[in-house]
């Protein structure tokens, strides 16, 4: 997981974009922190950029730009990178996980999931599972 966050929050070095630099403007800070604290929340950029206090064209171009991927699909990231750790490490079911997060299908939570991380959930949670296996035999 702290790799999966690494690549969300990180930017290339000397570049004054990435989530670091969305933090640090008082606006884009307003609308990131409410997608962390409420992830499950039906999101719009509407809603973000009135957060943020700001037009809706205007926030999305400078989210963009900032961030480096558009308001909505951060916010997947987002969520998808929650629902991967607490599958990896927890013992809730797909559709518990997907709930929580703001699907309201477990159908759409996983279409979502794979298109973003690469495999479906069950998938997700049995490769973190056998990985943290073999690292504990090969020690």
């Amino acid at each position: 997981m702290r790799g999966r966050k690494r690549e969300l929050f990180n930017s290339p070095a000397g570049e004054t974009s990435g989530w670091f630099a969305a933090l640090a403007d008082k606006q884009l800070s307003r609308a990131l922190n409410a997608m962390h604290e409420d992830p499950a929340n039906r999101w719009t950029v509407q809603t973000l950029a009135e957060r943020a206090g700001m037009s809706r064209s205007v926030f999305s171009q400078k989210f963009k730009q900032a961030v480096g991927s558009a308001p909505l699909e951060y916010l997947t990231r987002w969520r998808m990178l929650l629902a991967g750790d607490r599958l990896a490490n927890g013992k809730e079911p797909v559709s518990a996980v997907a709930l929580s997060l703001g699907y309201e299908s477990e159908s759409a939570f996983s279409t979502a999931f794979k298109r973003t991380l690469g495999c479906s959930p069950r998938k997700y949670g049995q490769k973190e599972e056998s990985d943290v296996e073999n690292t504990v035999s090969a020690e």
